[in-house]
């Protein structure tokens, strides 16, 4: 193995770790649909508002700079698309739902 293959395997563990934090804090908040159950905004949703999303796609980012594979990458071109619509429908149902504690939220955020 190579350089490229361990960086690979660090980053898309680091990554993969970070997504499943971002999991675990959502708790019960998360659904694989949008939906508003709650409004997370402690742990690395105080300053981002879709973490999962960007670990998942550093994590397959990683696993491409692992395995050499460059190919890998179009699965963003499937999830960037899905997960742009998801996060626009979650923050109108979270505006909806929340009002200005939400909006309050989103000024508070990095992105």
């Amino acid at each position: 193995m190579n350089v490229q293959t361990y960086a690979g395997a660090i980053f898309a563990l680091a990554s993969a770790s970070l997504a499943q934090i971002a999991r675990t804090q959502l708790g019960t908040s998360f659904s694989v649909t949008p939906k508003a159950k709650g409004l997370v905004t402690h742990g690395l949703y105080s300053r981002l508002q879709h973490p999962m999303y960007l670990f998942v796609d550093l994590t397959i980012c990683g696993v491409a700079l692992a395995v050499h594979q460059w190919y890998v990458l179009l699965l963003l071109v499937i999830l960037l698309p899905l997960q742009i619509r998801n996060s626009y429908l979650e923050g109108r149902l979270l505006q909806e739902k929340f009002g200005d504690r939400f909006e309050a939220y989103r000024r508070s955020r990095w992105f």
